[in-house]
């Protein structure tokens, strides 16, 4: 029975009745929590639930996300049983063709990352893809790949299924009421208000799918999202489909199918999608479909019929255009918003909501019940983006692209193409002049790398190495040998300030950031685990002012973490100051020589000591200099305010002419960093690594008074002899011809124990370099890297590696600190 009647006031609302709000209810439910009201503008799943195609594929490009959909398969598997309501979950597997050799190399590859995350997986012949799907041709196929754990769900029914589990919770689901406003109340939530009343809440979910951007913006909060037409067609019965067919997904032909009541089910991204609704999605829009249109399907019906010829005689019995909600990097969006404190979003789910939601549910309510999310979700974490993102023209354009994405290939660094240039530093057009090729980082355009005169300035994308791998090695030798430039202006700067900024920050920080002023403290932020929310620089510029210089992506995402963890009454201030400074970094044996053509500064070790900062004049300008380094070599990061960029630009090429100065860009940077086995954040730090796992517990100060957040459990973790199973690792290929580009799966003896993170061309060590995670059956210690033979699965080709604990360049780290 459904609920009718509003209550005043409720624990939790929960506002959208889809798949995903009623995971969310539901898990609250689990997690002992009565109090919960979910409010439906219609009814159950008649937004973009109810026309779901409803696959369920398990494995994601990220492990993290994977185990998300391997718990909603669980779930959906026994949901039935415990609420009495079916939910059509069948595990059929999944075959999935190629039709192209890089795409065969592709499945190879995911079929290595598979076996890495604990997903079964099989790669097949063309033939034995026919035999487990027989109605296809495979005279155009090169093989396939085999997942026995995929399967397929109705929409509308796990809708139900898990809305009833939710009550059967004590949760009350109230249909017909729709809202209409968000009640808040000193930049925190209290309630919402309705068609029918209002309704006072601690906590509110927006679960509104298409509407979940409007639902935003009544409170100030961005919701990046934009809707798409996406088609699919149900066929007449087909001779040879039955019930136990599995999905099929051919995505050389932007297509996948399903078997339903005889016919089947074949839907697709065409390469060119086409946006919807912009000017809002109407409200009534319930159980609704847009009109028919065959000419933008054409391409997807193209392909159908390629590789089923039979359909070509076989009616159509139905032909969806439901609209639904899409990102601009194709991933869902969840979490606290950084704008409003207990308003937290789970919307935007591009075509994979039925797959995630449990999963998603379930890491939402978890996220909701502890304050912070109890495993690392940052693909998904809304604090990945910024207001800029939810400009309505640039969602537009974006999300035409991403849509066309989901069965493009996905290429090492691919860059997308839409919307750009976005965001530019002071230096784009000098630097656009000498032949950048630009990628796109938080919307900041950024130099991937400098082809040479006469070549286009554009990647060709390839599984092997790429166009440019020449030009990042010239790149990587200058920095190695001589002296580079980076344009690193796109550096998140965060300045806080206040009376209480150093006690505020030292119990954020892992490290102690108590330094004399002009002391740069490199450091974790650590949540109540004793994983990494960030990892970044603190420069101590005044006794009552520090700048925080952190990862470009990570913004909003950091400036969140602290804000949330100051006290109340402390006197502390937190700015984004990203847009006013550039960061210049000279880096190389002969940046000191370059830097002193330029000021009366003294550069020496005694006067400028590595991890200071000090203000200082070059030529006509007057920057803070941090010494410090990302990429292993003696350098300065130049902190300098954006009018003067150019200028320091200019002084910097003209002086350091005559040392063979070149400009460099991210390519370079990234092999630098991990030839060094600098980590990096969200690559191989993460909400689940500890710095003891990492091999930074260097950087942690145990003894500081006042502690920090995640101490006890770095004390208990130290105590735990199991803690070191899990461990980041380097591992240098024997061979110095095959390319790595992360994901990858690393084997021990034989045995899948781990993944690479982070991968590049190591051009100083002449190999490939990965960083890896490693969750080995024992303790990692030197004597188990030692003892192991090492291998790393490129494509089902398994290559020998030496494993490291620590980079074999530079071992002691000497180079940084020479003296001159």
């Amino acid at each position: 029975m459904a609920d009718t009647q509003l209550p005043q006031s409720a624990q939790f609302v929960i506002v959208g009745g889809g798949i995903v709000g009623c995971s969310v209810a539901y898990h609250l439910t689990k997690m002992g929590h009565r109090d919960v009201v979910l409010l439906e503008q219609g009814q159950l799943s008649c937004g973009t639930t109810w026309h779901a195609a409803g696959l369920v594929g398990q494995l994601r490009s990220q492990p993290a996300m994977t185990n998300l959909i391997r718990y909603s398969t669980e779930l959906y598997s026994q949901l039935e049983a415990e609420t009495g309501l079916a939910t059509g979950w069948m595990e059929c597997g999944s075959v999935t063709v190629a039709r192209t050799e890089d795409r065969m190399t592709m499945l190879l590859r995911t079929a290595a990352a598979a076996r890495a995350q604990g997903v079964e997986v099989q790669v097949i012949t063309p033939q034995e893809a026919q035999d487990k799907w027989p109605v296809m041709q495979v005279d155009d196929v090169k093989g396939g790949l085999w997942m026995p754990g995929d399967g397929k769900a109705n929409p509308t029914d796990l809708t139900q299924s898990l809305a009833k589990g939710a009550r059967m919770g004590g949760a009350k689901v109230i249909e017909g009421m729709k809202v209409t406003d968000i009640l808040t109340k000193d930049g925190t939530v209290a309630g919402v208000v309705t068609d029918q009343g209002a309704i006072n809440a601690e906590i509110v979910v927006n679960c509104g799918g298409q509407w979940a951007r409007q639902l935003g913006k009544m409170c100030g909060v961005n919701v990046p999202l934009h809707s798409a037409e996406h088609y699919y067609i149900v066929t007449e019965q087909i001779e040879g489909v039955n019930p136990d067919l599995p999905v099929l997904r051919d995505p050389d032909g932007y297509i996948y199918f399903k078997e339903e009541t005889g016919g089947l089910v074949m839907g697709g991204f065409e390469p060119d999608a086409k946006p919807w609704g912009m000017d809002g999605i109407p409200d009534n829009f319930f159980f609704q479909l847009l009109e028919d249109d065959w000419d933008q399907f054409e391409i997807l019906m193209e392909n159908a019929l390629i590789r089923v010829p039979s359909m070509a005689e076989t009616g159509v019995r139905q032909f969806y255009n439901g609209p639904e909600s899409f990102t601009p990097d194709n991933n869902y969006l969840l979490g606290e918003a950084p704008e409003l404190k207990n308003f937290f979003v789970g919307a935007g789910f591009n075509s994979m909501g039925i797959a995630s939601a449990g999963g998603a549910g379930r890491a939402l309510a978890e996220w909701i019940v502890e304050g912070a999310p109890t495993s690392d979700l940052f693909a998904v974490d809304i604090r990945r983006f910024a207001n800029f993102n939810n400009n309505p023209t640039w969602l537009h354009d974006r999300v035409k692209e991403t849509l066309g994405l989901h069965y493009a290939m996905p290429w090492p660094n691919r860059e997308l193409d839409t919307a750009r240039p976005f965001r530019r530093s002071a230096l784009y057009d000098r630097l656009a002049a000498k032949n950048a090729v630009f990628g796109s980082k938080m919307g900041w355009e950024r130099v991937n790398y400098f082809a040479e005169d006469g070549e286009k300035a554009e990647i060709e994308y390839s599984f092997d190495r790429q166009n440019w791998h020449v030009n990042a090695g010239k790149e990587h030798k200058a920095t190695r040998e001589a002296v580079t430039l980076f344009d690193q202006s796109s550096f998140s700067k965060l300045l806080v300030q206040g009376r209480d900024a150093c006690s505020e920050l030292n119990r954020i920080c892992a490290a102690n950031v108590d330094v004399p002023v002009g002391q740069t403290v490199y450091t974790g932020l650590l949540n109540e685990r004793g994983g990494y929310e960030s990892d970044l620089t603190v420069l101590r510029v005044k006794a009552q002012e520090y700048m925080l210089i952190t990862g470009s992506a990570q913004t909003i995402h950091d400036a969140d973490w602290i804000r949330k963890n100051f006290s109340d009454d402390a006197h502390v201030f937190l700015t984004d100051v990203t847009a006013a400074w550039s960061v210049l970094s000279v880096m190389g044996p002969k940046s000191r020589d370059v830097l002193k053509k330029l000021t009366k500064a003294d550069l020496s070790n005694a006067a400028f000591p590595f991890a200071t900062v000090q203000e200082i004049d070059l030529g006509y300008a007057t920057v803070p200099a941090n010494r410090m380094t990302y990429v292993g070599e003696l350098g300065w990061e130049l902190v300098v305010p954006v009018e003067f960029t150019v200028g320091v630009y200019e002084d910097l090429m003209r002086a350091g002419a005559e040392y063979g100065i070149r400009d460099a860009g991210y390519y370079a940077l990234e092999g630098l960093r991990i030839e060094k086995g600098f980590r990096a954040w969200s690559r191989e730090l993460t909400p689940d690594i500890t710095p003891i796992q990492a091999g930074l517990n260097f950087a942690v100060d145990y003894d500081k008074p006042g502690g920090f957040i995640g101490k006890e459990a770095l004390l208990a973790a130290k105590a735990d002899p199991g803690h070191l199973k899990t461990r980041i690792v380097q591992l240098v290929l024997e061979d110095g011809a095959p390319q790595l580009w992360g994901g990858e799966a690393v084997l021990c003896n034989g045995v899948e124990i781990g993944e690479v993170r982070s991968a590049a061309y190591g051009h100083t060590l002449g190999a490939a370099v990965a960083l890896c995670q490693l969750d080995a059956p024992q303790r990692v210690t030197a004597e188990y890297i030692r003892s192991g033979a090492f291998e790393i699965d490129l494509a089902g080709t398994r290559l020998s590696a030496t494993a490291h604990l620590r980079t074999p360049y530079d071992a002691k780290g000497e180079r940084p600190k020479t003296d001159g």
